[in-house]
């Protein structure tokens, strides 16, 4: 890690979208074209700084700014692989969801207010993923919450986004309050804020082989403060509800606040590395919400609804990824899910006729077990010879087994059915492809991070029990799924779907605790 005053540069993005914000004081109506224009150069202008910011580290390395505040808390700017893949996602985000607000609201009677909390929201981002001190990462992952928490209310005649904003608020709250409590325990313990003197530190402490309590204990918030960050069960039902906000909005939150959680988890990964309890507590709490939600999903009538489940399910998958250690996969993951959600969102208008195009008859499912085990063999297969050519580590084991179980319920559907064997023979090829895809980009992915990444180390037995038991509930979980469309729906499957449809009932927990069931006006 090199130190140099010029990292400083990355500043001129978040500085610039501020400027907006302050902007749209002056200019808080209907078509503030001022403020439009001075949104958009910032956007373009976060993808030049990013792009400078991606050569700077290409050239020189990791580099870090000098830190600016006192005994070693303050401002820190740190370029790195995973700062400027993080800064160069949302600069591309940031810029067509700046464009789309342009329109969707032209002529909304506040329309430079919604630019100006969008763009500080923004900023807010940016100064988290490009965080070099632990007094930074604190501060802006606050300011994050917060920030949204404006466009959450932004329209504040809607009961229903009220409410939501208001849970939001409460899990937002206890995960500040966590991640200040760790930050508090590492620099109690190291005496700086310093992101890289802290991991150098942790890094002799593991040699050494002397663990402090208070990097367990910090740890363990570290993962709380990424779980509800991230809208994992229980607290999930703010997300779901929250669809009443703009749809600018929904795609920010889904595309880029969201990934907060999966991005704390890896930025701080040489902590949870030298814990024990944190990482199985992501695989618990990660490996259920991601079943429960993928589930739930498919129950939603509301495509909106569909597509918040959706997104609880993807940020618990990562992670669980984050708990068994392989986070050049989390970031993959991160990466490719915010493309596809904000496409998805600021789409989400013309998904009802793209889903009635593509409504095809499917060949009728005979629900063979030897054709299920063809198609489980075949994925074996599949990932078998991936693992021959590419020699992975024994560690990217379960992932390589959840794998498997996605590319079986591709093939699975044409082997086992009455259909062509042509189609078989798509299916396979479209298993190949898709394994190509993952196991080039996650190696790619892998060989950029691997500097800024923690070693792999031997996990605890702990932690592999968690590990092999969330395998073996995804397992059972995708053979329900492979021979479901064989089976009519029994009494119990019908009343399994109601009560997912309704969130296992954990929104009306949290509807009582905010006021939402008294029938009177809830404030935002």
């Amino acid at each position: 890690m090199t130190t140099d005053p010029i990292t400083l540069l990355a500043l001129a993005s978040p500085v610039a979208f501020v400027l907006v914000s302050l902007a749209a004081i002056r200019q808080p109506g209907p078509r503030p074209r001022l403020v439009e224009r001075l949104s958009v150069g910032a956007a373009g202008l976060a993808i030049a700084v990013a792009a400078v910011a991606g050569w700077l580290v290409a050239q020189h390395g990791s580099l870090q700014s000098p830190t600016l505040g006192v005994a070693g808390i303050g401002l820190a700017i740190r370029l790195d692989a995973l700062s400027v893949i993080m800064f160069g996602m949302i600069a591309l985000l940031g810029f067509n969801i700046v464009r789309f607000s342009r329109t969707y609201l032209d002529g909304d009677p506040r329309q430079g207010v919604f630019l100006g909390r969008l763009t500080a929201t923004i900023a807010s981002v940016q100064l988290l993923v490009l965080s070099g001190n632990l007094g930074q990462l604190v501060a802006a992952w606050i300011l994050t919450s917060v920030s949204l928490h404006q466009l959450l209310v932004f329209y504040r005649e809607r009961r229903g986004a009220v409410v939501a904003a208001r849970k939001k608020f409460i899990a937002a709250r206890l995960g500040d309050a966590c991640l200040i409590g760790a930050a508090a325990l590492l620099y109690g313990q190291f005496g700086t804020g310093d992101l890289g003197a802290l991991f150098t530190a942790l890094g002799e402490l593991s040699a050494a082989g002397a663990i402090p309590t208070a990097v367990e204990a910090s740890a363990l918030l570290i993962a709380v403060a990424a779980i509800l960050k991230s809208a994992q069960f229980p607290t999930h039902s703010w997300l779901v509800e929250v669809m009443e906000t703009p749809t600018p909005v929904s795609a920010l939150l889904h595309a880029g606040i969201l990934n907060a959680g999966p991005f704390l988890a890896v930025r701080l990964s040489p902590v949870l590395e030298q814990a024990l309890y944190a990482p199985v507590l992501l695989i618990a709490v990660g490996g259920f919400t991601a079943l429960f939600a993928s589930k739930a999903l498919l129950t939603q009538h509301s495509i909106k609804v569909g597509l918040g489940y959706s997104s609880a399910a993807h940020m618990g998958f990562m992670l669980m990824i984050c708990g068994l250690g392989v986070y050049a996969a989390v970031i993959l993951h991160l990466v490719a899910h915010s493309f596809y959600k904000a496409h998805a969102f600021l789409s989400s208008g013309s998904v009802v006729d793209s889903a009635r195009a593509a409504n095809i008859a499917l060949p009728r499912r005979l629900g063979s077990p030897v054709r299920v085990a063809l198609s489980i063999l075949l994925a074996l297969g599949i990932f078998y010879g991936f693992a021959q050519v590419l020699h992975l580590a024994e560690g990217t084991l379960p992932l390589g087994i959840i794998l498997v179980m996605g590319l079986a319920q591709i093939i699975a559907p044409t082997l086992d059915s009455d259909g062509e064997v042509a189609a078989v023979v798509r299916s396979a090829l479209l298993g190949v492809g898709v394994a190509t895809a993952f196991f080039v980009l996650e190696h790619g992915f892998a060989l950029v991070l691997g500097p800024v990444l923690p070693v792999a180390s031997q996990q605890a037995p702990l932690v592999q029990a968690a590990i092999w038991g969330v395998v073996v509930v995804f397992g059972i979980a995708t053979l329900f799924q492979i021979f479901r469309p064989a089976r009519t729906q029994s009494a119990w499957q019908r009343r399994l779907a109601l009560h997912l449809r309704n969130g296992l009932y954990a929104n009306a927990a949290f509807d009582r605790l905010v006021g939402a069931l008294r029938g009177r006006p809830v404030r935002a």
